[in-house]
């Protein structure tokens, strides 16, 4: 899962390990950052003898009398030269990190991370690391993981939503309708939040809305036999909105607590069919509307969200395929630019594969933690 994301990361976190090792050497600092003569008390001691007891005098007696310079990281050389020879700390400048930081950049378009997500991402990782005290560790690669994971973090975190507190306290039955593009997934994602939904204690109805392709109606019935669901049908070609009302009528009358619909696929250049989802809302008044499209499709999926969102407004999104995908951008994008939550990831072909979405578990999987 996501190890082409994994592989493009490698660069950027080289590219810091090499620049604080270079930072490390006190040497390199005296050199890159000389104190003027008249404000020395006493000769500075020789870079030959930068580890004796003098020399470390020395730097600690200017760390208190050098005035603070007006550099990018606010720190003036004797702070730094202070904090790698006494507290093996580094400052990283923006100077430091402009190569770096461009490898990121580059490194999440690649992976198809949407261009102001990757930019919200190195801005983050800009202002964790820039002009900061960093503890130098064994690992100096583990200084910009950490970084790129609260920056990543701060993303995915933006919008969340938990479907089990919202099922606790919403009023029943709930009318969840799922849209999206024919072919991804969306039927199976249906039947998967309907077993997620049976596990947590939940009543379940399935209503098959879409009754435009031919054997939609067919597939949703074998998982509706296999889970043991009532499923509310018409026939192929019938008024899909007619399918979900039915289908939330039987729900009250029969006090169950969810009603899951399925709908056609369809593309938003599709204008009948747009329009006809429109209907659905309108009739329906879905408690919440599903987008679901494939994580593999990368910035493809983002975009056909962003849109149907625009059209209809949705409430989250199930990405699945999410074991399949090398690229992690989907994930990482799609409710930044949507600004709703993803809801699930699907991972498998199987009932249980489904997984609530959680900002940590997504992160350890794309940093291979």
């Amino acid at each position: 899962m996501f190890n082409r994301f994994k592989d493009k990361l490698k660069g950027f976190k080289e590219s810091v390990a090499t620049k604080i090792k270079e930072k490390s050497n006190v040497n390199g600092v005296v050199d890159e950052a000389p104190i003027p003569e008249k404000s020395l008390s006493k000769p500075a001691p020789s870079a030959e003898v930068i580890s004796s007891e003098d020399t470390k005098a020395f730097v600690k007696a200017e760390a208190s009398t050098v005035q603070e310079n007006s550099s990018k990281g606010g720190f003036s050389f004797a702070s730094r030269a202070k904090s790698l020879i006494f507290e093996q700390e580094v400052v990283l400048s923006e100077n430091d990190l402009e190569e770096p930081l461009w490898e990121l950049e580059i490194a999440l378009l690649e992976s198809d991370v949407a261009l102001p997500v990757a930019e919200d991402i190195v801005n983050t990782v800009k202002g964790e690391l820039a002009g900061k005290k960093k503890k130098i560790r064994t690992d100096t690669g583990e200084i910009a993981e950490d970084a790129l994971r609260s920056a990543i973090l701060k993303v995915l975190s933006k919008n969340t939503f938990d479907i089990d507190e919202y099922m606790e306290r919403a009023e029943k039955p709930v009318n969840i309708v799922f849209v999206g593009v024919n072919g991804t997934g969306k039927t199976t994602s249906i039947s998967k939040v309907a077993a997620y939904l049976g596990e947590k204690g939940y009543s379940v109805i399935l209503a098959a809305g879409d009754t435009f392709r031919a054997g939609a109606i067919e597939q949703l019935e074998v998982h509706a036999n296999n889970l043991g669901l009532k499923l509310v049908k018409h026939k192929t070609g019938g008024d899909p909105a007619a399918v979900i009302f039915d289908a939330v009528e039987y729900a009250i009358a029969h006090h169950k607590d969810v009603v899951l619909s399925d709908t056609a696929g369809r593309l938003h250049t599709n204008a009948n069919l747009m329009d006809q989802m429109r209907k659905i809302v309108r009739v329906t008044k879905p408690d919440l509307l599903i987008f679901v499209d494939e994580a593999i499709a990368g910035n493809d999926a983002v975009e056909r969200a962003r849109l149907f969102n625009e059209a209809v407004p949705i409430d989250g999104t199930i990405l699945t395929k999410t074991d399949a995908d090398a690229k992690g951008g989907a994930a990482i994008s799609i409710a930044q630019i949507t600004d709703k939550p993803v809801l699930f990831l699907g991972v498998g072909q199987d009932y249980p594969d489904l997984v609530k979405f959680d900002p940590n578990w997504l992160i350890d999987r794309l940093l291979g933690s």
